[in-house]
């Protein structure tokens, strides 16, 4: 997994400031509403750690494979490098939100999204919530391919469908929220 330190230092490099600053208002203008002050998070996928450096919760974990993640997370998140299909070192029933932005199209499989989607269940405490931020490919389907490390087409409706089958209930979706890019 080498290359996606590589794939993603190149990708963003020049642009940690402006992604930072965008996480810093979605935070605090949007997904704060959906996190309480006393709350468990799971940022997976978590990147450079903008979204969970940001959200206000009690504790805080991160999930990322590539080996840079732990040097951007703040001192009061807690990164696994283990993959998304295997959330063992989170027990069972303990997290309250799980957030994912631009990850699951990243998988290599329908399988693995619905492995993911059981260890997110397996976690999650009885009210927990899933928030998912995912390029749609419906609405930019030229521009979705563009990135080397995208293997699934997922749109809205594919992604309530994923979902529903791992046992979800869906309560909200928006089919457009962020432009695609941000400048990378």
């Amino acid at each position: 997994m080498e290359y996606i330190n590589r794939l993603y230092k190149n990708r963003f490099e020049g642009h940690y400031e402006q992604r930072d600053q965008l996480w810093k208002i979605l935070c605090g203008s949007f997904f704060q509403a959906f996190v309480g002050e006393g709350d468990t998070v799971l940022d997976i996928g978590a990147g450079y750690c903008e979204f969970v450096n940001y959200i206000r919760c009690a504790k805080k974990y991160a999930v990322d494979l590539n080996k840079d993640t732990p040097a951007f997370a703040n001192l009061d998140v807690c990164v696994f490098t283990c993959p998304s299909t295997n959330l063992s070192p989170i027990a069972d029933l303990t997290v309250d939100v799980v957030f994912m932005s631009n990850f699951l199209e990243h998988l290599a499989s329908r399988e693995d999204v619905l492995k993911t989607l059981h260890e997110i269940h397996r976690i999650l405490k009885t009210q927990g919530k899933v928030m998912i931020l995912s390029p749609n490919i419906k609405y930019a389907s030229k521009e979705y391919w563009d990135y080397f490390d995208h293997f699934l087409p997922l749109s809205h409706k594919s992604l309530v469908a994923a979902l529903r089958l791992a046992g979800f209930e869906v309560e909200w979706v928006i089919p457009r929220f962020l432009p695609y890019t941000t400048g990378s």
